[in-house]
């Protein structure tokens, strides 16, 4: 699997090119993106967890999304546990991200026929759910 690896890798880099002009690294939109995309307001440990991150790590990236005015925590309905909401100028970047990342894709399969990119997504999809499936085994 170094391919997949390899792939990942560069795919991040041709992204972080593109958002370059936004200011913004992996380490600020990939969150951005997360926050974003899920279906309802998250709080530290579940988005750490989403990114595969430590909570030390979530917590000073966070601050540094919150100085720059992308996201702001507020008390739940748990006062121990803060949500993590975008701001308008949030919204309006993950908009921004959302549009450089599909232009990014597009070019990337631009070179793969549509039959074969559903061909390989299929697979990778059936990869996933095996993998999801190992994962959750009781004797892994």
């Amino acid at each position: 699997m170094p391919l997949m690896a390899q792939i990942n890798r560069q795919w991040r880099r041709v992204i972080d090119r593109k958002l370059q002009p936004l200011g913004l690294t992996e380490a600020m939109w990939l969150p951005l993106l997360h926050l974003a995309r899920a279906s309802q307001p998250m709080r530290q440990k579940d988005l750490a967890a989403s990114l595969s991150l430590d909570s030390s790590s979530v917590v000073r990236l966070l601050d540094g999304l919150e100085s720059g005015k992308l996201v702001e925590r507020s008390e739940g309905a748990d006062r121990r546990a803060k949500t993590i909401h975008l701001t308008a100028l949030g919204k309006t970047t993950v908009k921004h991200v959302e549009e450089l990342v599909s232009e990014g894709r597009d070019g990337v399969f631009a070179c793969v026929p549509e039959r074969e990119l559903e061909e390989a997504f299929h697979v990778l999809e059936r990869l996933a759910q095996s993998l999801a499936s190992i994962e959750q085994s009781p004797d892994r």
